[in-house]
């Protein structure tokens, strides 16, 4: 495989599958339009029965195997019942018809410091699921724990735990499945924090662990730092706040959502670099729209696009990979802007799949 070539036969999933372009959907320089193609409805609640709230993540499952139907969407849950953050242990599996069942609980007690799901969620077509987890004891980032990455095979069994190899609150991710190896890229956003302070820090970073997955259990063969210098700061609301979305082009270019300063930088060779990038610097940056406000979930379309999920008004956006802007939609004009949107995934045929965490739900564009 050539410096930074990414074969087109590869399966890039999570937070990084594909979609019909939103400008099918809103027309290309209307900044509210109406639906001219693709229609919004509500799948189904995200609340399984010991009544984890938060939706974060959101992957479409790319093959059948145990438990997982090909086609169905995993949703993971960051709070518990209580609407305490960093304490959900949940993952939902959800058909597109609107079938509900539960994939994984995850027992508090099984780790030490606990288990709060992320948004890095990841499904190989291997039949293996991945999921961070950046724990509280209290629902504050006081309390918050560098976390690790949960490994579940297909039938929702914790079969391996990776905790160090820079996993420093693993807050989204995705993947470069070959099969039988895997480059999981996971963003992090407590390296420099502890106890929640200091409250503002530029050390959030990226890290791309290589999997070796011909074994029993996906193994780390290689963990490298390929971003830093991401703003993060711990928030009330939001417990801790930065570099999320993540989504790899076909040209080994990995975009990130850089939520603090509402803009998406580019880490060029992510596959194959061996030295971090200074993402946060303003010469990484593809786009600094002023439609980006609080990107979360980051996704591409089939021509390249790139689509986010903006944390801060409730919007999708989508934008070139030179950061042009194409189009965007408000997906919860019920509520109030800002806080409704986090995990992002993408399907065929012409699906765009997001978690409403207003409603606990997900919800479709076809």
């Amino acid at each position: 495989m050539g410096k930074g070539f990414v074969p087109k036969r590869v399966a890039i999933l999570a937070a990084a599958t594909t979609v019909a372009t939103l400008s099918a959907v809103l027309p290309a320089a209307a900044g509210t339009g109406r639906p001219a193609g693709l229609k919004q409805a509500e799948v189904a609640s995200t609340v399984p029965a010991n009544g984890d709230l938060n939706p974060y993540g959101v992957a479409v499952v790319p093959r059948r195997h145990g438990d997982l139907i090909a086609g169905d969407v995993l949703v993971s849950n960051f709070n518990n019942r209580a609407n305490q953050q960093g304490r959900g242990t949940t993952i939902v599996e959800i058909s597109p018809a609107g079938q509900r069942r539960l994939f994984a609980s995850i027992p508090a007690t099984s780790v030490p410091g606990g288990v709060g799901l992320t948004t890095a969620l990841v499904a190989l077509r291997s039949g293996w699921v991945i999921v961070g987890s950046l724990p509280t004891a209290d629902g504050t980032s006081a309390t918050a724990r560098p976390g690790e990455l949960f490994v579940l095979d297909p039938w929702g069994r914790v079969r391996e735990v990776i905790r160090g190899y820079g996993i420093d609150g693993p807050w989204d991710a995705t993947a470069l499945d070959l099969g039988g190896r895997a480059d999981l890229f996971v963003t992090n956003v407590l390296p420099g924090i502890t106890g929640g302070q200091p409250a503002a820090t530029t050390r959030g970073d990226v890290v791309r662990l290589t999997l070796d997955l011909t074994g029993d259990v996906p193994r780390v063969v290689a963990s490298t730092v390929i971003a830093d210098g991401i703003s993060v700061h711990t928030d009330p609301a939001a417990l801790i706040v930065g570099p999320t979305g993540v989504a790899l082009g076909r040209n080994g270019t990995l975009f990130v959502a850089d939520t603090v300063n509402s803009r998406i930088a580019a880490v060029p060779d992510a596959v194959q670099r061996q030295h971090p990038v200074d993402a946060g610097a303003a010469g990484a940056t593809v786009s600094a729209d002023p439609h980006l406000n609080g990107p979360l979930g980051l996704a591409l379309t089939p021509n390249g696009d790139l689509l986010a999920a903006d944390g801060g008004d409730n919007n999708l956006v989508e934008l070139t990979q030179a950061g042009q802007f194409v189009a965007v939609r408000d997906v919860d004009t019920a509520d109030a802007p800002g806080g409704a949107l986090f995990g992002l995934a993408t399907a065929h045929p012409d699906q765009v799949y997001f978690v409403n965490d207003d409603s606990n739900t997900l919800n479709v564009l076809r």
